[in-house]
């Protein structure tokens, strides 16, 4: 197939790398042309996947109109707070988009399905997601993920052209709760990583993360999602692999503002974004709106956007009232 990916960070061209490598004809765009002539010069994409190769069949794009022109299928890898703007290109694009990018819009409370529903009318919509670090991808570590859509034919097209040797996909017709999985669970691993920091043993961590399992599926399912899917791929297991792994960006986030640094102080020196950091402010929105209880969300929120001090975080999230376990 001729298929072409939006966004050179580390999950677009570990997808690319992958696609290519299985004899497809796929170009590559990013906002940001150094990134295509560093991929050009070097055959690598040191600053998000140091040490890979590339495929030399790989074709880079600096125009996103010319880029997808031709493509029978589009993947698009940007971060969220741009997903909108980039997809613009996708206007007339009438076939299918693969949206990998795991957010929340801010302003509308959309998954990026949602958006595209307005940016890209005409095309078929499937979210990939699941535990699936862009590294780990690039060297051929087994994975295995959800493709999920609303049209059938789309998701299993989705499933065959991404399925492979170390790289498992299964299909899921709940497409929002796929979506919302994947975008929490990175607000999720900002709070575990933020037990890390403080030097909080794994006790503290599973409580976290069997908590927020619960607290996922609380909004999910008050924005119209399925309940199981959240103990699927795209909910528990990438939560796992997102507050447990020490490639995790969302971690790596929440562990050096446990030691001290702000929110601030962490984002300008980070190459790479930490989707859990606008999303906790989209998820916390959407929570207030739907009158739905998220503890842990409403904490990493706190942190984040208000100053609040990590360790009187922690002390309020103990200090709640006892209750049942749900």
């Amino acid at each position: 197939m001729t298929l072409t990916v939006l966004g050179a960070g580390a999950w677009g061209t570990a997808l690319a790398r992958m696609l290519a490598g299985r004899g497809h004809a796929v170009t590559l765009w990013d906002f940001f042309p150094e990134t295509l002539k560093g991929i050009a010069r070097t055959g690598r994409n040191e600053r998000y996947l140091p040490g890979v190769e590339l495929p030399r069949e790989l074709r880079l794009e600096p125009d996103a109109s010319r880029a997808v022109r031709d493509a029978e299928l589009v993947v698009v890898a940007s971060v969220s707070r741009a997903f909108r703007s980039v997809t613009t290109c996708l206007a007339g694009f009438r076939g299918v988009v693969v949206t990998v990018t795991k957010g929340i819009e801010y302003e509308t409370g959309l998954t990026m399905s949602g958006v595209l529903r307005q940016t890209a009318p005409h095309a078929r919509v499937v979210a990939l997601s699941g535990p699936s670090l862009a590294m780990e991808v690039a060297r051929g570590v087994p994975t295995a993920v959800v493709a999920a859509g609303e049209d059938p034919e789309a998701t299993r097209l989705v499933q065959a052209l991404f399925h492979g040797p170390t790289f498992r996909v299964y299909t899921s017709s709940d497409l929002l709760g796929v979506e919302l999985g994947g975008a929490l669970k990175n607000v999720f691993a900002i709070g575990a990583g933020v037990c890390d920091g403080l030097g909080f043993g794994d006790n503290s961590k599973a409580a976290l993360v069997t908590r927020a399992i619960a607290e996922m599926r609380r909004l999910g399912v008050a924005c119209g999602a399925r309940a199981e899917t959240f103990s699927g791929l795209s909910g528990i297991g990438d939560l796992i692999v997102t507050c447990f792994s020490r490639l995790s960006r969302n971690r790596q986030f929440g562990e050096r503002l446990g030691r001290g640094e702000t929110a601030e102080q962490i984002l300008n020196s980070m190459t790479a974004v930490a989707e859990g950091y606008p999303t906790a402010r989209a998820a916390h929105a959407l929570a207030r709106r739907l009158r739905v209880e998220t503890p842990i969300i409403d904490q990493v929120y706190a942190m984040l956007y208000e100053g609040k001090d990590v360790r009187r975080t922690v002390q309020d999230l103990l200090a709640r009232e006892s209750k049942t376990e749900d």
